[in-house]
Order: C-alpha cells, then sequence, then structure tokens
C-alpha cells in the first residue's frame, strides 16, 4: 500500500515553502490541455503533468481545517483504492489557503494530517486558485470549465475532472462529495 511520505523540511526553507508556487505555463490561455503545466509535489520536485497522458485526472483544492476534509479526504482515498490500479484514475490535490484560512501551515504541517489521512494520491504544494498570484494550472482549469456564478473558485473541495487526452470536461462544487463523482468519470475511463 503507498501512503505520501513526505520529507522534513529544514526551518530556513519552511517559511519559503508557506509561499504560492508560480511553478508551469505561466502563459495558461495559450495551453492545449492541463498537460501543458507542471506543479511542485508537496516534496518540492517539478512535476511536468505530461506524465499523467493517458489517465483520467481529478484535481481539486483541498484545505485541511475545513468543514467537508474528512468526507472529501476519506472519499478521494476510497475513489483512489477502486480506481487508480483498475481504471487509471489519478487524483492531484493542491492544498489552498484562500478561503477563510482553512490550509494554514506550511509543507510539513500538510504532509503530517495527509500522512494521518493515509492519503495515497498526490499531493502538491500548497497554491492559490484564485486571483493574479494563482497557478497557471487553475486559471487555465477555470478558463475551461466555469461555475455557475462565474470561473471564480468559491470554496474549498472544487473538483476538475481530466479526461486522458488532459482536456477539463467536467467541474463540481463543494457540495458535490468525491463519491457522487463516480457516474461522471465512468464516462472517460
Amino acid at each position: 500500500m503507498r501512503f505520501l511520505k513526505c520529507p522534513i523540511i529544514p526551518a530556513g526553507l519552511q517559511q519559503i515553502r508557506n509561499l504560492p508556487v508560480m511553478s508551469g505555463n505561466l502563459d495558461y490561455k495559450s495551453a492545449k490541455s492541463v498537460h501543458d503545466f507542471e506543479a511542485e509535489s508537496i516534496k518540492g520536485e517539478k512535476v511536468p503533468l505530461e506524465k499523467y497522458k493517458g489517465h483520467v485526472l481529478l484535481i481539486v483544492n483541498v484545505a485541511s481545517k475545513c468543514g467537508l476534509a474528512a468526507t472529501n479526504y476519506k472519499e478521494l482515498n476510497e475513489l483512489y483504492d477502486k480506481y487508480a490500479e483498475s481504471r487509471g484514475l489519478r487524483i492531484l490535490a493542491f492544498p489552498c489557503n484562500q478561503f477563510n484560512g482553512q490550509e494554514p501551515g506550511g509543507s510539513e504541517e500538510i504532509c503530517s494530517f495527509a500522512n494521518r489521512q493515509k492519503i495515497k494520491f498526490d499531493f502538491f504544494e500548497k497554491i492559490d486558485v484564485n486571483g493574479e498570484t494563482a497557478h497557471p494550472l487553475w486559471k487555465y482549469l477555470k478558463q475551461e470549465k466555469g461555475g455557475l456564478l462565474g470561473s471564480s473558485i468559491k470554496w474549498n473541495f472544487t473538483k476538475f475532472i481530466v479526461d486522458k487526452d488532459g482536456k477539463v470536461v467536467e467541474r463540481q462544487g463543494p457540495n458535490i462529495d468525491p463519491s457522487g463523482l463516480v457516474k461522471y468519470l465512468e464516462k472517460y475511463f
């Protein structure tokens, strides 16, 4: 069984790690798919998202102190257990502190929380999902699939489904638990 293992980050670097990461394709408007981007893993490694070609992706902004965290983490793990091996599902979690400060910690605290939850899917560095400092991937996701009340992310646990070719095909709000995504995911496996 694979669990997220996070490194201990030296105290001097911890302050730097608390800042939003701006890696990836900065010109999100010219991107053709999510595979055109890169992001930093929670361990600080650059991850080209083209590594996920051929996989259905579930991309979600997460926050450990959100009231939705327990249900969402539990059900994201269940989706991963059920579909990662058999259907190639990959879950990409992006911690974000833009909603009532519900992800205040740095990488070490986020890793500690994820390890206690026995998270098995891919975790990335804390980012912004809205505004000028939003990660380019998230600007792209919002550009491709706006929400009911505009394109901005309204809360933690907004979920995007991306097909095997890297195209954004579904967007679901925080009110839809991960278990409610099965009918959408099934269309793209």
